[in-house]
């Protein structure tokens, strides 16, 4: 149980690290536009990234590597499909809150370093 635990925090941390930069530089390179294409492909990233992470740190050595592999690609298959169909849910929740707040931030001097501190 502790190595899923451990195995499921670096991966969490990891991940969402990945997808947060993808996130954030996709909506300065496309000016802000097409929402579907940073949600998608952040998580694609973020997914990929947390994925590898927990099935190898959680089952290394204790799965055969085709298990592993077969665990990687359906896990990851599932949460991508599951963000594309969550897509257009995603867009009216965005647009509302934008809406709502009257706030659309770029990260474009964002520094993504995690061992930088506050400044």
């Amino acid at each position: 149980m502790p190595r899923l635990v451990a195995a499921s925090l670096v991966a969490y941390w990891c991940g969402e690290f990945a997808n947060a930069f993808v996130m954030t530089r996709l909506k300065v390179v496309t000016k802000g536009r097409m929402l579907w294409t940073r949600t998608i492909g952040s998580t694609a990233v973020g997914q990929f990234v947390d994925t590898i992470v927990v099935m190898v740190l959680a089952f290394g050595g204790s799965l055969s590597l085709s298990t592993i592999g077969t665990l990687l690609l359906s896990g990851y298959l599932g949460k991508v499909l599951y963000e594309a169909a969550a897509t257009p849910l995603r867009y009216l929740i965005v647009n509302s809150l934008k809406r709502a707040e009257g706030v659309d931030i770029y990260d474009t001097a964002t520094d993504f370093n995690p061992f930088h501190g506050s400044k």
